[in-house]
């Protein structure tokens, strides 16, 4: 009798140190990522959310903290990253950092293709791109430039339309951004921006 009150305590110790475990503290802030991007941070579209997986820490960092400045989202154009700077605007920087390091440890599927644009001419535009992002869309951190690849179409549209129209990247605090802005007067309209969304997806 007492050796199986003995197991029955060392399981049930052993089964609360597992679920400690599973619930450890979660970056503060993070409820109100997922509440918008998903649980497994696969985007929604209908709220204009796009998926953070795959994305690299510095620079899910740095655009958290360029929301939280109002170098990203200031422009009444563009709503959503409106609502980003109220979300990040009344964290710590260490809290910022922490989040985008859980943003980088999360998985998730790759998003279906809802843009549908000429492969082909997107291809060509792309040429241009290839100097900061990589051939295969991969990213340069020492240029600055983020990993697409894996991103959803409808978003890289929607940053691509907005560098175009002056939406983002015209704060002159933000290099990286006016950067990003000269680099898309090669789309020229809303059609350039779909095909070339629609190569994107597709690389490897």
């Amino acid at each position: 009798m007492r050796v199986n009150v003995l197991i029955l305590i060392i399981v049930n110790a052993l089964f609360l140190q597992n679920v400690q475990a599973k619930e450890a503290p979660t970056p503060a802030g993070l409820e109100y990522c997922t509440v918008c991007h998903g649980s497994q941070l696969m985007g929604n579209v209908n709220i204009g959310a796009p998926r953070l997986t795959g994305l690299s820490t510095w620079y899910i960092e740095r655009q958290l903290l360029n929301f939280k400045s109002g170098k990203r989202g200031s422009h009444p154009e563009d709503t959503t990253g409106g609502e980003m700077m109220l979300m990040v605007g009344k964290l710590s920087n260490d809290e910022i950092a922490k989040i985008a390091a859980w943003v980088t440890k999360t998985e998730s599927p790759k998003p279906k293709a809802l843009i549908a644009g000429d492969i082909h001419l997107g291809e060509k535009k792309y040429q241009a791109c290839t100097a900061c992002h990589g051939e295969n869309g991969e990213g340069n951190k020492e240029l600055g430039a983020p990993k697409l690849n894996g991103l959803n179409d409808w978003y890289l549209v929607t940053q691509l339309n907005h560098f175009r129209l002056g939406y983002r990247g015209t704060d002159k605090s933000d290099s990286y951004g006016q950067q990003m802005q000269a680099a898309s007067s090669v789309v020229l309209s809303e059609e350039d921006a779909a095909n070339l969304a629609t190569y994107i997806y597709q690389l490897k």
